[in-house]
């Protein structure tokens, strides 16, 4: 296996976190340093192994990282750890992929099956994984699942560093050119320490963008899934799931418009849930909808970006309700900004601003983070 390569990652962030009723913000001030290393390929075999550190660089006791044991302030899923994050034999024959160990995946948009790479532990999973390229502009993928090394672990605190598996994911992706790409998928998710979480989730993602010059482009996304109760989950129920979103693209310029609904009941324990999406993406960076309420969850939003050269604007805003009630939730405004220097530097800075209206409370965050790798 001659012809490795290795790679060093530091990313700095500054978290802090204004929420109601909590007498004193949550300040975390945290670095990750990552170090990997892929080898070459050899007999068709190549491996890859990743370590992970996250030290608290000041009070570790200004902010509750769920196994810290500080509940007087808000969460900040950042707890001080050192693990190894990926560690994965690959085999590739033509047009077939085997990967064996613990692994990153992520499927279609993160909605279902994600890695949460925002949060500062990333999740990976102890997973085999078959990929097949063999049939013409289509992608395969069939993953078993044995454990999930979720943000908030490795060590269990308030919720769980772990969720013990038995979950089948299957993903098919045809590639339609010009008219988008269209995906059906069936994620079946036993996960046996959170049984109310296991479910089978089974339903399509369709996606495309359209150019009419270099500068102008429209962009699609419609996602359609059908949830059911799955292996150990006592509860019985169905809930759907669905989104349409449209985006235009002018120059450096773009807006998106976009329309997301978690089915949800009178009935407690009958909402959508998705334990393994990558949540931060969804329904605002403020995350008060990690869980989907019992009654769902419909989000309206609206968003800006702009780009001038190594700078990047995004805006967006939502408006939340209930799916089965009329019932108001509340609004968020989220802004970020970053900037690339250099072939290896990036600064960001993100905030998120909840304002509730019947469920939650008002919550502000504001992060500042560095970026280095080689």
């Amino acid at each position: 296996m001659m012809g490795g390569k290795a790679h060093l990652e530091f990313r700095y962030r500054l978290e802090t976190v204004d929420q109601v009723p909590f007498a004193d913000d949550a300040l975390a001030s945290t670095l990750r340093t990552r170090l990997n290393y892929q080898t070459g390929e050899w007999s068709h075999l190549s491996a890859f192994l990743e370590a992970d550190n996250v030290t608290v660089l000041g009070d570790d006791k200004a902010y509750n990282s769920t196994v810290n044991g500080v509940t007087d302030r808000p969460i900040v899923a950042d707890p001080e750890y050192t693990e190894v994050n990926q560690a994965y034999l690959q085999l590739k024959l033509g047009t077939f992929t085997g990967i064996a160990g613990r692994q990153r995946i992520i499927l279609d948009n993160h909605r279902f099956i994600g890695n949460v790479g925002w949060r500062q532990n990333e999740q990976t999973y102890d997973a085999v994984t078959l990929k097949s390229s063999a049939l013409r502009k289509t992608q395969l993928q069939y993953s078993y699942l044995q454990n999930v090394n979720r943000v908030t672990g490795p060590d269990d605190g308030s919720q769980p560093g772990n969720y013990r598996s038995a979950s089948h994911l299957l993903n098919g992706k045809v590639d339609f050119g010009a008219f988008g790409a269209l995906s059906i998928f069936d994620y079946a998710l036993d996960l046996q320490n959170a049984p109310g979480l296991s479910s089978n989730t089974y339903g399509l993602h369709y996606t495309g963008t359209h150019k009419f010059s270099e500068t102008t482009k429209v962009n699609w996304i419609a996602s359609y899934a059908r949830q059911q109760d799955y292996a150990g989950n006592p509860n019985d129920y169905a809930a759907d799931y669905y989104l349409l979103e449209a985006g235009l693209g002018l120059g450096r310029f773009g807006v998106k418009a976009g329309y997301e609904v978690l089915g949800g009941d009178t009935a407690p324990n009958h909402a959508f849930q998705t334990p393994l999406a990558t949540l931060h993406v969804f329904q605002g960076w403020a995350d008060k909808f990690l869980t989907t309420p019992r009654e769902g969850v419909e989000d309206l939003y609206l968003g800006a970006s702009a780009s001038f050269g190594a700078l990047a604007l995004n805006l967006v805003w939502h408006d939340f309700s209930a799916d089965a009630t009329s019932a108001n939730y509340g609004t968020e405004w989220d802004a970020s900004a970053g900037y690339k220097f250099g072939k290896n530097y990036e600064v960001l800075a993100k905030l998120a601003d909840y304002q509730a209206d019947g469920f939650a409370t008002d919550t502000t965050k504001l992060w500042l983070q560095f970026s280095a790798t080689f």
